[in-house]
């Protein structure tokens, strides 16, 4: 086994006494930092490889937290008018994971950088870490590579807005598979929509 199979390996005992102690030490040290910033290398470079990284110019390692928890309601005083069922405050939660919104405050704070993908990186009483590979679509390193330039696409501005990387599509149910059959299309009530609408074209 090469060097990243063995670091795979012991990123599936979090419990063990090693890495507990390892993600208690390096949850310190995120607490330390500011909620967004740059990291000079993954923590994880068995998993942010995996995920599409690559030690060149033009990509890079963003760090960012998130608070942990579900979402409470911003109103004022607690005062939700309207019918009972939107009365709610404390126990509401979230539609997205805490990963798509990690994402999205970096993809919102470095707007001239492509969202790739991100990975876990840690987690304490009140923050959850992920780093966030963002590439850079004008640097020339990105633009000549034939394996990484569809990120320059236009297509591809704020994927993470969208829900299109790994982490997004995972929240929108979106899957390969029988088991998935009933989003294809973009979503389930597109796929419903689609099959229930009668379309009586003119020339037909």
């Amino acid at each position: 086994m090469g060097a990243y199979k063995y670091m795979e390996e012991l990123y599936k005992k979090k419990q063990s006494d090693l890495m507990r102690f390892l993600l208690r030490v390096r949850c310190w040290q995120f607490r330390q930092l500011a909620a967004i910033h740059r990291a000079s290398r993954p923590t994880r470079p068995d998993k942010a490889r995996r995920l599409g990284y690559k030690k060149k110019q033009g990509v890079c390692i963003y760090r960012t937290r998130v608070k942990r928890g579900g979402r409470k309601r911003q109103a004022d005083k607690g005062i939700c008018y309207g019918k009972p069922k939107t009365a709610g405050v404390n126990q509401l939660k979230f539609q997205r994971s805490i990963q798509s919104v990690a994402e999205e405050r970096v993809g919102r704070a470095c707007g001239g950088l492509r969202v790739l993908n991100s990975y876990w990186v840690g987690q304490d009483a009140m923050y959850k870490y992920y780093e966030v590979i963002c590439v850079d679509p004008a640097h020339n390193a990105v633009r000549r590579d034939p394996r990484i330039n569809w990120i320059c696409n236009a297509v591809h501005k704020h994927r993470e807005l969208r829900g299109l990387t790994s982490a997004g599509r995972k929240n929108r149910g979106i899957g390969k598979g029988h088991n998935y059959s009933k989003v294809i299309g973009s979503s389930r009530r597109a796929n419903w929509k689609r099959r229930n609408t009668l379309s009586l074209r003119r020339y037909r």
